[in-house]
């Protein structure tokens, strides 16, 4: 399963959507918050993402892309192991520090730990999945990855914090962060 596929970096002059039109289409499409940890061997390295989702439970599957300009890809691209932290709008903070260029994300220790397999993660994100990196595109100037779940951390059921009616997923949308609850339900 292991591999890399090449797409096309620049589609045909024939496209006539500008990356400021692409931009404000999706700007009101509303996107899930986590952050992507990895350690390649070089120290820990995290980002925030709104491109994840997952593809299959059989074999349990997710993806995410990375952007090229981000100080982490580099890493993400080496690892053969990645965390993907899902928050809660508890865990707006987590999201703030992988989004921020130019600090060190790890500074602040009592925040992230390593798990027995080495990965550095936040124990306080709502869920997390570690898994092996199993396919990598590029797409653009963004990787796109593919990822075979090993492990995962989540409320059990019963848990309060599990139940839909109590659980406040972070949400990304129009250039802000979002709580999902009970107020914006519309059924």
């Amino acid at each position: 399963m292991r591999g890399e596929n090449n797409l096309v970096a620049h589609p045909s002059s024939e496209s006539i959507v500008t990356a400021d039109e692409f931009k404000a289409a999706f700007r009101n499409h509303p996107a899930g918050v986590a952050v992507i940890t990895a350690d390649a061997g070089d120290g820990p390295v995290a980002l925030t993402a709104t491109s994840v989702f997952s593809v299959s439970a059989e074999p349990p599957l997710l993806v995410f892309s990375i952007s090229e300009l981000s100080s982490s890809t580099p890493t993400i691209r080496k690892a053969d192991t990645v965390v993907v932290h899902l928050l809660g709008a508890a865990q707006l903070d987590i999201a703030r520090l992988g989004a921020t260029s130019g600090i060190d994300r790890f500074a602040d220790t009592s925040i992230w730990a390593r798990l027995p397999t080495g990965e550095p993660y936040f124990p306080a994100a709502h869920a997390w999945i570690r898994g092996r990196v199993v396919n990598k595109m590029e797409a653009g100037g963004s990787t796109v990855v593919a990822v075979q779940a090993l492990e995962t951390k989540a409320p059990p059921a019963g848990d309060p914090s599990a139940d839909a009616s109590e659980a406040e997923p972070l949400v990304y949308h129009n250039r802000t962060w979002h709580r999902l609850g009970e107020h914006s339900k519309i059924v």
